[in-house]
């Protein structure tokens, strides 16, 4: 599998992995001049999720965000590292470097998080804004977030939703859906038009992975 080259400075950097997503069967792009956004359904099978859900349970602990804001139940979710050697993680990890042809180098590890009744993530971009207080410290050595890409790994009775409010979407979570957007405009600028809500989970418990690819390769 080729390498698709994510550094800064073409202005294009976004268009590679557009077309590589755009070739994978079953992909739908969200008809949006605002984002790059697109959803997959049955990216990852029951068994695989299920599996990965015992991992997150085993390290969960609550999530953080990178500047605080003062609002205490901005993020109420928690939050797992799945080891980078277990083999479940290597086949996740395998399967999202094929679809989006997104070279691993720039991959963070592999998080996962789980929401019960009430929990959420307010409205937030997943890039780091470069005037805040922690900005260096998040992206000194690998730089900003690029692509994000999600899976939901189980689907709740009610909630648990993840809406973009500047295109009025909302993606509804189902078992083996995955999530991809462009944190960037193609011309490398970040995009506040990614700015996404994690609904509150109403009834059940959701579970999701997240990884996202840095400007540089990623140094932990």
């Amino acid at each position: 599998m080729e390498k698709l080259n994510l550094s800064l400075g073409s202005g294009l950097d976004g268009q590679p992995i557009v077309d590589r997503i755009l070739t994978a069967p079953g992909v739908q792009r969200v008809p949006s001049p605002k984002l790059t956004l697109f959803v997959k359904r049955d990216f990852l099978d029951a068994a695989l999720c299920a599996a990965v859900i015992e991992r997150i349970d085993a390290v969960r602990r609550p999530s953080t965000i990178a500047d605080p804001n003062g609002d205490t139940a901005y993020r109420t979710s928690e939050t797992g590292d799945l080891d980078a050697s277990d083999p479940v993680t290597i086949e996740v990890e395998r399967r999202i470097a094929e679809l989006t042809g997104l070279d691993p180098v720039h991959g963070e590890p592999l998080q996962g998080q789980r929401y019960a009744v009430g929990q959420e993530f307010k409205g937030h971009t997943d890039y780091f804004e470069p005037q805040g207080i922690d900005f260096e410290r998040y992206c000194g050595r690998s730089g900003n977030r690029t692509w994000t890409v999600m899976v939901y790994l189980n689907e709740p009775a009610a909630g648990g939703a993840t809406r973009f409010k500047a295109i009025d979407k909302i993606v509804q979570p189902e078992t083996g859906k995955l999530v991809t957007w462009n944190n960037r405009r193609l011309d490398g600028t970040l995009n506040p038009a990614t700015l996404h809500h994690g609904m509150k989970v109403r009834s059940g418990v959701k579970y999701v992975i997240t990884k996202w690819f840095r400007e540089l390769p990623w140094v932990g």
